[in-house]
């Protein structure tokens, strides 16, 4: 596990469930996170957490003519992550969708208090391989994987840490093999061992 780093995208409460955009048991994916969290903190691999952060006007919401119902507006509880989610001070947060006309699904558009992009974080760190849990695997997720294939990184999913929107139904199984061709490999947390 040399070079790697974990991803953590967009496990905010609105995308949980009672939240305003809920994933069906996105919650599901806080304990398998969590976990790897304490894994790649002990053994010195950064740690990085995307969140949408949307202004209250904006295009990606239904009500200016987007496709989403309000979610994620800056500042609000629906826009903290989850509670139970374990974001030490070594989880290093990357901000996405903060202008109005921004829609930004994939955590390669999200960036650092200091205005640094996810991707220029990574290169700084030498990081080559990511692996990525998070919400929801058929929209922010994949777009973040196949964000970091094209940028030339190993890719793992961790797929008992990720869960899907399915606003059609097999959205995500479909979300998944597209990842998989694009070269992803997929994981489950558990075998995700000690680094030799």
């Amino acid at each position: 596990m040399k070079n790697c780093a974990l991803l953590l995208v967009d496990v905010q409460n609105d995308f949980c469930p009672g939240g305003s955009l809920a994933v069906t048991q996105g919650d599901a994916v806080i304990a398998p996170l969590n976990r790897l969290i304490s894994f790649f903190t002990e053994h010195q691999h950064p740690v990085f957490a995307s969140r949408d952060w949307h202004p209250q006007n904006t295009t990606h919401f239904a009500s200016s003519g987007g496709s989403w119902p309000e979610h994620c507006v800056q500042g609000t509880r629906g826009a903290a992550f989850h509670p139970q989610l374990s974001v030490t001070k070594e989880v290093q947060v990357l901000s996405k969708g903060q202008g109005e006309r921004e829609d930004a699904y994939s955590a390669f558009d999200a960036r650092d208090d200091g205005g640094e992009l996810l991707g220029q974080r990574l290169e700084k760190e030498g990081v080559t391989h990511l692996y990525i849990g998070g919400l929801a695997t058929d929209y922010c997720v994949k777009a973040t994987v196949l964000d970091a294939l094209k940028a030339g990184l190993a890719v793992t999913v961790i797929e008992d840490a990720i869960a899907a929107v399915e606003v059609q139904k097999g959205d995500g199984a479909r979300a998944m093999e597209e990842m998989q061709r694009a070269g992803a490999n997929f994981t489950r947390s558990q075998d995700i061992g000690t680094p030799p």
